[in-house]
């Protein structure tokens, strides 16, 4: 075993010399948007929600055809605050430009509590609509009728003839809005300003207007009506319902969501219930602290941007896997039985247990390498002893069951199921070789970070023993309890070969299975494991399979032997099984000469998989071969959702993506969006789809955070 100490010290150093190369960020505070959706008040249930606002003590408001409402913390309440105007239903609401004073609107009144409620004035009813200036002048506008009181005294104006959809205020001024023409209030009369065609909204930013309409948005001067942006259309959404600023920063609503402009002309697109209860957006407002509003016809919701670290985010996911995702030690999907209510939250088994628990194991194991956290290294073994009972649960010499459960729960594939010996409990067969990727990394990392004393050391490595030689005896299969190979648990030579070299599975098959007898033989010491490996790297061409340059996978049609078809299109699950397969065959490399080919294999594939921007490939890369895209991987971090409830989202419709022709790799879009607004997955999923979803039946860990996170703390990318 000396040879696997001087191993461990030149794993140490090797590492080391990557962590000098790479200049560690400090995980400083960003801005993660999280939607909060409030609960409504029973009686507004079938009601007309018509505005929102916000006043200058962040004060929300929502006017409803049944009274004014505020928020009171998650809730929107009815606002009984002032008794004298509890049981007045407003037709209108404002804040006060440059104040943020509330101003009421009534049939027969409009007034203020604020300036000790000084300042109100009674009307007739005929006005609809409220703005209000800096200097406290108030515009009142309703159908073919305006006025406007200054100074205490009120002046009736000739309004336009056509109708007015909205009015405000800017700078002193005051403006009009109608579905074809923008009018300045000049003296006592209306300036046409600005004419144009289907105008729905308006906002101001910075000494400009922005005008929305059906077919996008533009700007013009807020003087002198002059263009200063033309016509956007390459928008998430064209027909656009409501604007509103926060700084210098556009949002708009629409039927189908919501999105923000940024001050760099980008967009970030805020649609499905991910982030709202519905997507049709009626009303945008925002507070001092630049969260947002978003009202629709049935309720409110916040985008709040919350100021955490990427360790915060961190310690959210454990959190939240702690509550309601560990099965018997296993991590868990959670499936609800009403859509996106956690209190209705069930674990339920998967075909990858044992492959998904991988990425949560591991990320226990950097965290306790790092931190020296003993939790983390509780749960890592938690999750290491259900591992080990995959092994015994089935009665099977070294046969990994794919997972486990108590008699008569099981969820999903019911045919793979058998009965344990003992009785109160069943277990799934048909396992993979996905699994067996799960099972190398785990022990791998359990050996190097988690086991201290030389019981726990011979514990992993007795697990893995008996998995290899299970494959070794029985010629390199998984043999399942009806005798037969599984369906994809399958290294042997005669089957690894057969495949075309333009198929990936061929390359794959030799990584997983050499990182497996290198590990082997590291972790027992048997001379088998590096015979084996060396057998079939040097007389079947495993080595030779490793070495396979990315750019001869290409498209190819394979009917297996076993009847099972292989598609033509990339496989992203292939991906996720080597670049975690990667970090234990790089480490266990029998020589220096190995490992320096694997370096230039795991650069080839981190290469092609650029686009993508995931970080755990990243990281994994840059643990091994030493190559990486540091701002991509940190943004992915960053950008990664903290909603991970299976929402139906939608992107295909949006027209400021620019799609791509139909490709090998399905890079659907030449730009990939953010984590936040796609459809959650896992590592094992094309991060370019667009459109997904179950409605919310289902819910992600967070375990896809964890690894890369607590990775990169491991190899110094963060401190």
């Amino acid at each position: 075993m000396n040879k696997y100490f001087l191993f461990k010290v030149y794993l140490s150093f090797t590492l080391l010399l990557f962590s000098q190369g790479v200049l560690a960020d400090k995980d400083t505070a960003f801005k993660q948007p999280v939607s909060i959706k409030y609960k409504m008040a029973e009686e507004l249930q079938n009601s007309i929600l018509k505005k929102t606002v916000v006043d200058y003590n962040n004060v929300v408001y929502v006017l409803s055809d049944k009274g004014l409402y505020r928020v009171d913390e998650n809730k929107v309440v009815k606002d009984l605050r002032f008794t004298p105007l509890a049981n007045q239903t407003p037709i209108d609401i404002t804040v006060q430009a440059g104040t943020g004073y509330l101003y009421y609107l009534y049939k027969d009144k409009w007034l203020t509590n604020a300036h000790a409620g000084l300042p109100y004035a009674n009307v007739e009813g005929k006005y609809s609509m409220i703005a209000v200036a800096p200097d406290g002048d108030v515009f009142l506008a309703g159908d073919k009728a305006a006025c406007i009181y200054k100074s205490g005294k009120l002046i009736t104006l000739t309004p336009p003839a056509d109708t007015l959809l909205c009015i405000t205020s800017y700078r002193e001024n005051f403006y009009a809005l109608s579905e074809h023409a923008l009018y300045i209030l000049s003296g006592n009369d209306f300036k046409l300003l600005h004419t144009g065609d289907g105008l729905k909204a308006m906002c101001f930013i910075n000494g400009n207007i922005i005008l929305a309409a059906s077919k996008g948005f533009y700007g013009i001067n807020a003087i002198s009506g002059a263009t200063v942006l033309p016509l956007q259309t390459k928008l998430p959404v064209e027909n656009i319902a409501c604007v509103a600023n926060t700084g210098d920063q556009l949002w708009a609503g629409t039927g189908k969501g919501a999105y923000m402009r940024t001050s760099a002309g980008k967009y970030h697109y805020y649609a499905s219930k991910r982030w709202l209860n519905e997507d049709g957006v009626i009303s945008i407002a925002s507070d001092s602290k630049g969260d947002v509003y978003l009202l629709t016809s049935t309720g409110l919701n916040k985008i709040e941007f919350r100021t955490q670290t990427l360790a915060g985010k961190a310690q959210y996911f454990e959190n939240k896997i702690r509550q309601r995702h560990i099965r018997y030690g296993f991590i868990s999907e959670v499936t609800f039985a009403e859509p996106g209510n956690t209190a209705t939250a069930q674990m339920t088994d998967t075909d990858n247990d044992g492959l998904w628990s991988a990425f949560y194991t591991g990320s226990m194991a950097f965290k306790y390498a790092i931190t020296k956290d003993s939790s983390a290294r509780r749960y890592a073994w938690e999750a290491f002893e259900a591992y080990e009972r995959l092994l015994s649960i089935n009665g099977l010499n070294g046969f990994p069951s794919r997972t486990f459960e108590r008699r008569g729960f099981k969820q999903h594939d019911p045919k793979a199921w058998h009965d344990s010996p003992d009785s109160l409990w069943e277990w799934k067969g048909t396992t993979s070789s996905d699994e067996f990727v799960g099972y190398i990394f785990i022990a791998a990392v359990m050996d190097e970070m988690i086991a201290k004393t030389n019981a726990e050391k011979k514990r992993v490595a007795g697990f893995l023993d008996k998995i290899l030689m299970h494959i070794i005896n029985n010629n390199y299969y998984f043999i399942d309890a009806n005798g037969q190979p599984t369906l994809w648990g399958r290294w042997n030579p005669e089957y690894i070969n057969s495949f075309p070299k333009t198929v990936g599975d061929r390359k794959l098959g030799s990584v997983t299975l050499i990182a497996g007898l290198q590990l082997g033989y590291a972790l027992t010491g048997k001379s088998l494991y590096k015979n084996e490996a060396l057998r079939l790297m040097n007389e079947h061409g495993y080595l030779n399979n490793i070495l396979l340059p990315y750019k001869n996978i290409q498209p190819t049609k394979v009917v297996l032997p076993q009847g099972a078809e292989l598609g033509e299109e990339w496989n992203h699950s292939d991906d996720e099984m080597a670049f975690l397969s990667y970090w234990v065959l790089y480490h266990y490399a029998f020589d220096k000469q190995l490992q320096q080919q694997y370096a230039t294999v795991i650069k080839d594939h981190w290469q092609a998989e650029q686009p993508e921007k995931n970080a755990l490939w990243n990281f994994i890369s840059l643990g091994t071969s030493g190559a990486f895209d540091k701002p991509s991987a940190l943004w992915h971090l960053r950008e990664f959702p903290m909603d991970l409830i299976n929402w139906n989202i939608t992107n295909s419709h949006r027209k400021d993506i620019e799609l791509l022709p139909a490709n090998f790799r399905e890079q659907f879009t030449r730009e990939l969006l953010s984590p936040e607004e796609r459809p959650v997955h896992r590592h094992n999923t094309n991060a370019f789809i667009l459109d997904g979803g179950d409605g919310g039946r289902t819910e992600l860990a967070g375990d896809e955070y964890l690894l890369p996170y607590w990775m990169a703390r491991y190899i110094k990318v963060l401190e």
